[in-house]
């Protein structure tokens, strides 16, 4: 069993940056690959970024790429998301999962454990 606990949300103006933090249980984080998802009202889960047990593969949203930055310290059970030059449409909750194998993956489905979700709110 993982249990997962984002924090770094908060409403902030287009163009700012946030660092979402997710802080896992357990001793085996370092075998379970990673990602971030978020979703929007009335929207379903969206991929963000995902990143395997190694740190050494990392996959991103075309919304994402060269403005998001998945990472990970596995000696803190600890992944981030770092976001820059946020937009409006990045407002959404943002949740973190894992799953335990090496691969990462794009879809919702492939994860089994998620966190509670931090809400990221960007405005005009």
């Amino acid at each position: 069993q993982v249990q997962l606990v984002e924090s770094g949300g908060g409403l902030v103006q287009a163009g700012d940056s946030l660092r979402l933090s997710c802080v896992a249980s357990g001793r085996t984080f370092s075998s379970y690959a990673m990602g971030w998802f978020r979703q929007a009202p009335g929207k379903e889960h969206e991929f963000v970024a995902a990143i395997s047990w190694s740190n050494d593969h990392t996959s991103y949203a075309d919304s994402a790429k060269g403005r998001f930055t998945i990472s990970r310290d596995n000696a803190k059970n600890t992944i981030y998301l770092q976001m820059n030059s946020l937009k409006p449409e990045d407002t959404a909750v943002y949740y973190c999962a894992a799953r335990r194998t090496y691969k990462i993956t794009t879809l919702a489905a492939g994860y089994e454990y998620w966190g509670q979700g931090t809400q990221v709110t960007v405005s005009s």
